[in-house]
């Protein structure tokens, strides 16, 4: 069996994985939007349209100045685009409060805190997870499909552990807290690219020989 201990000890050094998000930004308040639209969307995908939109808006004053549907026009391509393009604009309506008008924006400490993070607009407790474990270095666990698949797949989580908030829980109990900091991004990393949904890499998995998954193809 796969043990949280054995999987994260092994897992990034043999993949020679440099564990960071794959989303583009800029500063802060850019890497928010990026998690944003990252949602039910590839980071590939988002990457394609950040750059340009972040070029014009790097901070929530500019961001404000596009409007709504001037945000729409850089992010048609992703999907929910109309929802996102709203939650963007009154996420920026929110920090533009703060006016710290310059390309190295940066969460006011108030923010530093998850309950404070998802109560401004689309920010949910995943997309707070990752903010706050990307930029802050916070032990919190952003459980998307990979995560969420992984953790199923390897027995760490059970049928009960039915949505990301339960996964989430397990795993910060299951897992040695000195590997909360890294959870997200080397299952979503070893996930998107090794441990897939669809024919998973099995044979370039450095572990493999410990795992007991149906799925395995070795």
């Amino acid at each position: 069996m796969i043990t949280p201990e054995k999987y994260f000890t092994v897992v990034p050094k043999s993949i020679n994985m440099e564990i960071r998000s794959e989303l583009y930004s800029t500063n802060e308040f850019t890497f928010a939007v990026a998690v944003i639209l990252s949602a039910q969307a590839t980071d590939k995908k988002v990457n394609e349209v950040t750059p340009e939109l972040f070029r014009v808006a790097p901070t929530p004053e500019k961001m404000l100045k596009l409007g709504i549907d001037g945000i729409k026009k850089y992010i048609s391509q992703i999907s929910f685009f109309n929802n996102k393009a709203k939650n963007i604009f009154a996420l920026s309506e929110k920090l533009a409060e703060y006016k710290i008008d310059n390309t190295q924006w940066v969460f006011p400490k108030k923010y530093h805190n998850r309950d404070e993070l998802m109560k401004l607009s689309g920010i949910g407790q995943k997309t707070a997870n990752v903010i706050m474990n990307v930029l802050w270095g916070a032990p919190n666990i952003g459980v998307d499909t990979h995560v969420f698949r992984n953790a199923h797949r390897y027995g760490w989580v059970g049928d009960s552990e039915n949505t990301p908030e339960k996964v989430e829980a397990k795993l910060l109990q299951i897992v040695p807290k000195k590997y909360h900091d890294i959870v997200n991004h080397v299952m979503v990393l070893h996930g998107r690219y090794i441990c897939r949904a669809i024919s998973p890499k099995c044979a370039e998995c450095p572990v493999a020989k410990w795992c007991e998954s149906c799925d395995k193809k070795i």
